[in-house]
């Protein structure tokens, strides 16, 4: 059965190592014979929650205008399986992806009028720090909270640290096991 993997990327460099990892990624799961979307969170505007309790007050999961309702919610309802990726930015995923996150709480609304159907996700994050000190210790522990809030299964995660400068993941094998963990979904 053919899936559809949302990507949603918080990197705010375009061609930087989350982005290959996302690509590498992306071709393990059209080779698989899935189909990907990605929506870049850093370049298109999300807000972040105001906790307003309004959500879906006009038939959209958010009453704020950004592009959530409009352009990632319709993306988030048929996706099956969503893909996290971020540069770790202070032990956790970037802001511009923690917004988008945080608007999933409109789907776990009692009155929400549409709800989700995604049961998988993955996590893949490109740093500049090593799983051997501990710096994705913080990341891992919100993606496996988010995973389990949502009762989603976990498929895998590809950390790669010491990645910082543009390119610099090309060599370490991470892209490799990027597109193989695609290939798995």
């Amino acid at each position: 059965m053919s899936k559809k993997i949302l990507v949603l990327t918080g990197s705010p460099r375009q061609l930087g190592n989350s982005a290959l990892l996302a690509d590498a990624f992306i071709q393990g799961v059209k080779a698989a014979g899935h189909s990907a979307q990605v929506f870049e969170t850093a370049f298109h505007p999300v807000l972040p929650c105001k906790a307003c309790d309004k959500c879906w007050s006009d038939e959209k999961p958010c009453i704020f205008k950004d592009d959530f309702s409009d352009k990632l919610a319709p993306m988030l309802e048929e996706a099956d399986v969503l893909a996290f990726c971020t540069p770790l930015y202070w032990f956790n995923m970037s802001a511009q992806l923690k917004a988008a996150v945080d608007k999933l709480y409109s789907y776990m609304k009692p009155n929400a009028k549409r709800k989700l159907k995604i049961k998988e996700c993955v996590l893949l994050c490109a740093a500049e720090g090593t799983e051997q000190d501990g710096d994705f210790d913080g990341l891992k522990a919100t993606y496996k909270s988010i995973a389990g809030y949502l009762k989603w299964t976990d498929r895998g995660m590809v950390l790669a640290g010491k990645t910082w400068d543009p390119g610099e993941i090309i060599n370490t094998g991470k892209l490799k096991e990027a597109l193989e963990l695609g290939k798995t979904i």
